[in-house]
């Protein structure tokens, strides 16, 4: 099976408890390499400049075509405390192209402004199952480069499955948490998945599901709302199952937080996975939403 990815990879200096850890990322890594975990063929459509280590994503057999830029890779600077983290972006690299590509799957997940609303446009048209992540969509920056997040005007038609945190639906929509969900599915989005902390819930039908990740000492939160996409969407492609595709993506992210790993290193194996999201099924809660 196959799934193409839409996002940029990035280098990353990512700050904690006063150690400064410098990591190549990006949803195109860590979506990436998760797939890769769970046997998938990955095309990526992204873009990079000389100074990033393309041979990473040779190595993890990872397809890439025309995503060498002349400018530099997209650059954050990233400050965490415990589960609560800050951006800065130090470089922009230049936008995704996108003409198509027939795959099982679509998952779109900006980092900051590389995916035109067009661009977008024409990926939806082509996806048989789309996921996405909306937070590159979403992101604005101030005088100092902090990166901050804007109400932005989404369409959501043919989208089959979103993640948002509560911050983010925030910019979309408007109300309580259930509220929300509500009016993401109403744009169209059969799956609407909410990660609070470490409350995850999923809205499918007229039906809230819910599971909780145990609550351990957190090290580097980067890139975990990337595993769990990812994971999510391998899941639904190949089992057809949304408690299923739910609880492996609830313990893809809870295997990367106990890792206690930085940056890539936290990528958990597809074994570990499976261990987290057996328990998780027998723990999901549900109830029904009016």
């Amino acid at each position: 099976m196959k799934l193409a990815i839409f996002s940029h990879c990035a280098i990353d200096t990512i700050s904690i408890e006063g150690n400064d850890y410098e990591q190549i990322g990006g949803a195109a890594c860590y979506g990436g390499i998760t797939a890769r975990q769970f046997k998938f063929d990955v095309d990526l459509f992204t873009k990079f400049g000389p100074d990033f280590p393309k041979q990473y994503l040779t190595e993890h057999k990872i397809n890439f075509t025309d995503s060498e830029s002349k400018k530099n890779t997209t650059k954050f600077a990233i400050s965490i405390t415990g589960s609560d983290r800050t951006l800065k972006i130090e470089n922009e690299c230049e936008a995704i192209d996108y003409s198509g590509i027939s795959a099982d799957g679509h998952l779109v997940s900006p980092i900051y402004h590389e995916l035109s609303k067009d661009t977008f446009k024409k990926i939806k048209n082509d996806s048989n199952f789309l996921f996405v992540d909306p937070q590159g969509f979403l992101r604005r920056k101030d005088s100092e480069n902090n990166i901050l997040l804007e109400k932005t005007d989404l369409d959501l038609s043919k989208v089959n499955a979103i993640k948002v945190n509560p911050e983010e639906a925030q910019q979309i929509v408007n109300g309580s948490h259930d509220e929300m969900m509500l009016a993401l599915q109403k744009k169209g989005v059969e799956y609407v998945l909410l990660t609070n902390k470490t409350d995850v819930s999923l809205l499918v039908k007229d039906k809230i599901y819910s599971i909780t990740l145990p609550n351990n000492r957190v090290h580097d939160t980067t890139g975990i709302g990337d595993i769990f996409c990812s994971t999510f969407a391998c899941t639904m492609l190949k089992e057809k199952d949304f408690l299923w595709a739910l609880c492996f993506a609830g313990g893809a992210a809870q295997a990367a937080l106990e890792s206690n790993n930085v940056g890539l290193q936290k990528i958990p194996k597809k074994g570990t996975i499976q261990t987290n999201a057996s328990y998780f099924y027998n723990l999901v809660k549900f109830r029904d939403i009016s």
